[in-house]
Formats: C-alpha cells, sequence, structure tokens
C-alpha cells in the first residue's frame, strides 16, 4: 500500500513516546491523524502541531472508542491505517516474601488484570473496531488491499524479566494475536503485524539517571543505545508500504535478549 493512497490513520497511545513518533511520521507524509489517548494536554499540542485530531479514548471503553471513532471518522474519513501503541507498564513478582518477616504475598489481582485489559484487550478492542471499518473500504489501486493493523508487542513477550509477569503476558497476548487476526482479516485484503520493540527512549526512561540510561544502552549488542522512537515509526512506514508483510511480529531490538533481571 502506498502511503499517498492512506488518506487516514488513527494511532493509540498517540501523545507520547512511540505512538507520537509515528503519528509525526504518518503526518508528514501527508496522512490525516487521529491522535487517541487519556493525556489531554499533551494530545492536543502534538495533534495541532501535526494538522491532527485529538480524542481523549480510553481504549477499555466500548463507549469511548466508538465516540472517538465516530469524530475521526467524520474529521478525516474512514482510516485504512491502525498504530496501536497504548499500553502501560506495571512490575510485580508473582509471588514473593518478606526478607524481614518472612510473610508471603501474592501478585495484586487488580493489577495484572489492569495491565491485560489495557495491553492486551484494549490492543484488539480498537483492532476489530477498525477492521470492520476498513472492510466498508474499496482496495487501493495499487492492489495493496484495505487496510492496515499494526500493534505495538515487546520483546518482554520472550524475554519477560523478573517481575514483568504481568506485562509479559499482555505482550505475548498481542504477538500471538498477530497471526490468527491477519488469518481472519485476509480475505477482506487487511494487513495485521506485531511491531517488539526492545529498550527505547520513551516517557518511561525520562525518570532514570542519565548514567543509567546509558548503561541500559550499552547492554544492546549494536547498535549500544537505547532506540530512538523515530526508528519504531520509520518501521511503522515500511510496514504499510510492504505488502508482504502480514502476520509476523518484527523484533526492533538491536540484538538485545533481556537477561532474567
Amino acid at each position: 500500500m502506498k502511503l499517498d493512497e492512506i488518506g487516514s490513520a488513527v494511532v493509540t497511545g498517540g501523545a507520547s513516546g512511540l505512538g507520537a513518533a509515528s503519528a509525526r511520521a504518518l503526518s508528514m507524509r501527508g496522512i490525516k491523524v487521529a491522535v487517541f489517548d487519556l493525556d489531554v494536554e499533551k494530545g492536543k499540542i502534538l495533534a495541532e502541531d501535526i494538522g491532527g485530531l485529538f480524542c481523549e479514548v480510553d481504549v477499555t471503553s466500548e463507549e469511548s472508542v466508538d465516540e472517538a471513532l465516530s469524530v475521526a471518522r467524520k474529521r478525516h474519513g474512514q482510516e485504512r491505517v491502525l498504530v496501536n501503541c497504548a499500553g502501560i507498564v506495571a512490575g510485580s513478582r508473582s509471588a514473593g516474601r518478606s526478607r524481614e518477616t518472612g510473610q508471603t504475598w501474592a501478585h495484586d489481582l487488580e493489577m495484572f488484570s489492569k495491565v491485560i485489559t489495557i495491553n492486551l484487550i484494549g490492543t484488539f478492542h480498537l483492532g476489530t473496531k477498525c477492521a470492520a471499518g476498513m472492510m466498508t473500504l474499496d482496495g487501493v489501486s495499487s492492489g495493496g488491499g484495505r487496510g492496515v493493523i499494526i500493534n505495538t508487542s515487546s520483546i518482554a513477550a520472550v524475554d519477560g524479566q523478573i517481575g514483568q509477569s504481568a506485562y509479559a503476558a499482555s505482550k505475548g497476548g498481542v504477538a500471538s494475536l498477530t497471526l490468527p487476526m491477519a488469518r481472519d482479516l485476509s480475505r477482506d485484503e487487511i494487513r495485521v503485524m506485531s511491531i517488539m520493540p526492545g529498550l527505547f527512549h520513551t516517557p518511561m526512561f525520562d525518570g532514570l539517571a542519565e548514567d543509567v540510561q546509558q548503561a541500559l544502552g550499552a547492554g544492546v549488542p549494536f547498535p549500544q543505545r537505547l532506540g530512538n522512537p523515530k526508528e519504531y515509526a520509520s518501521l511503522v512506514l515500511h510496514i504499510i508500504e510492504n505488502d508482504m508483510l502480514n502476520g509476523e511480529n518484527i523484533r526492533l531490538d538491536g540484538a538485545l535478549r533481556l537477561a532474567p533481571k
């Protein structure tokens, strides 16, 4: 699918990090972008900067998603591209024991459920809603189909570290979703892909000292640094343009394999 055939796109988690970089990259190629996020302040600033549309969206709420998609489609038309970047990180061991008292504790179920709901169910929620809309479109003239859905998994899906049970499970779910969803949608000429980023310099790293960030980056075989969100966005553009990329998870990690901790 050629980028100039897209018309409009939706980016979830688009107010910052990987989502913001993707929104900017798409906009720079002449695509009308709807930025979906809960961060109203950053989302509005970005949308204004790129000439797009901001919608305050809770990806786990059907009412919120339906309303936002309705607004975006009235403004930009039916989206041909969805980039799912909305997600959260939470850390806790599956169970533990206090060194001081010896008392044991279990993982907080509400925390686990929240991570799964936002990262996995939220991803599928937007995917199925956007796919249903894409089905109403004609295929593009170049033969590239009706649409493309790009999800964000993580290398934690296969290299999950200590304390990442919830996060790894959610991202593993996204990775496992990729192929069956691509097969489901193939007869309607809609492709589904997932990107598995390694360590990228996103807002979650902003609270870390510079030397800590450098140490994390040094653990990447090559290039020995944190990834730049623009590199994620570059892969988003390539996936859209390469029609043979379908039903696959692509690691974007500089050959990094996460240690247990």
